[in-house]
């Protein structure tokens, strides 16, 4: 497997995979942090999946990083690289298969119609295509949980807004350029609100606290108004 090790800071190392958003690089990314997952260094802190990277966080004072005389970047990159030698994409697992539910349009999707007439279709045409594709998870980022999503149509594109939203409900589910994502916690933003799913996508208690992970793949299975509330719901009684 072909990547470039980079310095990220003081205390991190990007492991570039390549350059550009793509099926074979997600596939990369995922094979790096299965590895991290099953082989996790006593000095490593934590490691962030993004696009097309893997940046692993270290313990500077570590004594498997110092001892010796080596300076911590040098001797950590040194251990990536032995454990990483003739690591195969083969060695990654199925992604996992994520079903979010959506209420589409009104209220909870103000920004459908636009969506709609700047792509010359009607509501119910944005809303097929929206839920018919499978989406896979590149990252999580922006916001705790927040998953940015690749493999939308481009029948459905739309730019972001040209003045963000000073507050967005978290679930909402957002179409900004190419991509769809949806707002793990309530935070502004400028992406273009279609729905929203009553799924919790960040619980701060849980391990992880993120619901989807980078790699995943998601569907969208439409509710009614009705149906969200209830949902709701449910989950308030349940806390």
């Amino acid at each position: 497997m072909d990547y470039q090790l980079h310095p990220f800071g003081d205390n991190g190392i990007m492991i570039e995979l390549g350059t550009t958003i793509s099926l074979d690089i997600q596939k990369k990314v995922r094979a790096v942090a299965s590895f991290l997952d099953q082989n996790r260094f006593e000095w490593m802190i934590e490691y962030i999946p993004a696009f097309t990277t893997v940046t692993v966080l270290y313990d500077m004072g570590h004594h498997e990083l110092v001892k010796d005389g080596h300076y911590p970047y040098d001797k950590a990159c040194e251990k990536l690289r032995e454990g990483m030698a003739g690591l195969l994409l083969e060695e990654t697992q199925d992604p996992r298969v994520v079903e979010i539910p959506v209420c589409y349009g009104g209220e909870l999707g103000p920004d459908l119609d636009f969506v709609a007439s700047h792509n010359g279709l009607s509501i119910e045409e944005v809303v097929r295509i929206h839920k018919t594709t499978t989406y896979n998870v590149h990252m999580i980022g922006f916001a705790p949980g927040f998953p940015y999503m690749g493999g939308m149509s481009e029948k459905i594109a739309a730019p972001r807004k040209e003045t963000p939203r000073l507050t967005i409900p978290a679930g909402s589910v957002g179409i900004a350029g190419n991509q769809t994502g949806i707002y793990s916690i309530e935070t502004p933003g400028g992406w273009q609100i279609i729905g929203r799913s009553p799924i919790q996508l960040f619980r701060p208690f849980n391990n992880p606290p993120s619901l989807l992970q980078a790699g995943d793949l998601v569907t969208f299975k439409e509710i009614t108004y009705q149906e969200y509330i209830d949902w709701e719901d449910r989950d308030d009684k349940n806390h």
